[in-house]
């Protein structure tokens, strides 16, 4: 069986070769490279979501967050009118000095992370108390008390 299509020189060039070559170049030299070496070290961190459990009790609600590692002064917590707020802000800072060439290279990196509790009812802002320790955050939000009724015999 014989092919009815023209058969391509051999001097043929991919008119996108260039251009591929160009791209390939772009982003396997400095500073892209870096840029996405840091990309991809930031989706790779050890707390990168970091787990929380909310557990009902009779008076509290009671919301763990496993933060190791993290210093008790990166946590922010926010109290939003129905949900709780709880942030972790890591700032690094790199010097690099070289003694040779005099130079020094300063790079700074942040990252924040936080997770919303939403617990479906108005929060008693003046009554939640939170506790860090060994890693482990835990905030006690009292539970909103209603007023109970007692049910009489109709008359």
């Amino acid at each position: 069986m014989s092919s009815k299509l023209p058969k391509e020189p051999d001097h043929f060039q991919d008119p996108f070769g260039d251009f591929r070559n160009l791209m390939n170049d772009f982003f396997h030299k400095r500073p892209v490279k870096g840029f996405l070496q840091s990309m991809d070290e930031f989706f790779q961190l050890p707390f990168s979501n970091f787990p929380v459990q909310v557990k009902e009790l009779d008076e509290n609600i009671i919301i763990t967050a496993e933060l190791p590692g993290v210093k008790k002064e990166q946590i922010n917590i926010d109290i939003l009118e129905r949900s709780i707020n709880i942030s972790v802000k890591n700032v690094e800072m790199v010097i690099e000095e070289d003694e040779i060439k005099n130079t020094y290279k300063k790079s700074q990196s942040t990252q924040q992370l936080s997770r919303n509790i939403y617990l479906g009812h108005v929060i008693d802002e003046k009554n939640v108390k939170a506790s860090y320790q060994n890693g482990l955050l835990e905030i006690r939000v009292p539970k909103p008390r209603g007023k109970q009724i007692f049910i009489t015999d109709g008359e």
